[in-house]
């Protein structure tokens, strides 16, 4: 029987997962809220829809299994917006429904330990969209749904070398900061083993074993390039977009136990150590 998936935003974690299951015979369906991207997509053995825009109801009779990536805004989850009556009328028809969110859910713990039994407390306006949409997709009756809280997402082309390289970047210091992180790689694995054995009603957090203070990442990015050590600059006192600053807003340790007892995951990156040295080497 060939499975198909039915990939709502299908981004950067989903197209890493993609090639996984297109060596195994499945049919991706993959959407994306830009036209251009379509040959893109089509290049990648995706088959592509406009979302929104395309009528996706006959992809979503298609599919056995959903992956939903793209993010809520003030409105509310834009899948469940344009197709949850449908979606919750078909939740009978899908072996497993993913639902790709954020650590940022928990929100700030000053640097202590966070797992999927801590309280949400969400501190950020995107947290809280993220809070809503989890609970929205939850509430579907007899929809198997298993939430992916991601951490920091890096990979090939989103790395630090290339602002090391320009020499536009800089080590962050906020006294007791720390994030966690994940290679998109070790995603994909993740989410391939989950649609192997499906737990529905399951919570898992990706992320790697070695949360770590974001200037010390920069600082190691230099040193595998041989540069300069990147200039310090006080958290208080940098020049950063509101985005950039909101994630400094929160500081946490994020455990992984859960997902590696579950479904025998373990990250192929398991340090940013590990993950940098293999997208430097991928360069070269």
């Amino acid at each position: 029987m060939t499975h198909t998936l039915l990939s709502f935003g299908h981004g950067y974690s989903a197209r890493a997962l993609a090639p996984l299951l297109l060596a195994e015979g499945w049919r991706v369906i993959g959407t994306t809220r830009s036209p251009d991207k379509r040959p893109q997509l089509e290049a990648e053995s995706i088959e592509p829809g406009l979302f929104p825009g395309d009528d996706l109801r006959p992809a979503l009779e298609a599919a056995d299994h959903l992956l939903i990536s793209a993010g809520p805004d003030a409105a509310g989850d834009p899948v469940l917006a344009a197709l949850g009556q449908e979606i919750a009328a078909r939740a009978g028809q899908f072996a497993w429904v993913g639902y790709l969110s954020t650590t940022g859910v928990y929100g700030d713990h000053g640097g202590g330990w966070v797992d999927e039994d801590t309280p949400l407390a969400p501190s950020t306006r995107r947290g809280v969209w993220r809070q809503q949409a989890e609970a929205a997709w939850q509430a579907i009756p007899g929809l198997p749904l298993h939430i992916f809280r991601l951490a920091g997402i890096y990979g090939p082309g989103r790395g630090p070398f290339a602002k090391v390289r320009q020499g536009s970047a800089r080590r962050i210091i906020k006294p007791g900061q720390v994030f966690s992180r994940i290679h998109v790689e070790d995603i994909a694995q993740a989410l391939e083993l989950s649609l192997a054995k499906p737990q529905p009603g399951a919570i898992y957090n990706l992320c790697d074993d070695d949360p770590a203070p974001p200037q010390d990442v920069i600082g190691h990015a230099a040193a595998l390039l041989g540069l300069p050590l990147p200039p310090a600059v006080n958290f208080d006192e940098a020049e950063m977009t509101p985005m950039a600053r909101s994630f400094y807003a929160e500081s946490k340790k994020v455990r992984n136990d859960r997902i590696k007892q579950a479904l025998g995951w373990a990250p192929q990156f398991p340090t940013y150590r590990a993950g940098l040295a293999a997208l430097l080497a991928q360069d070269s």
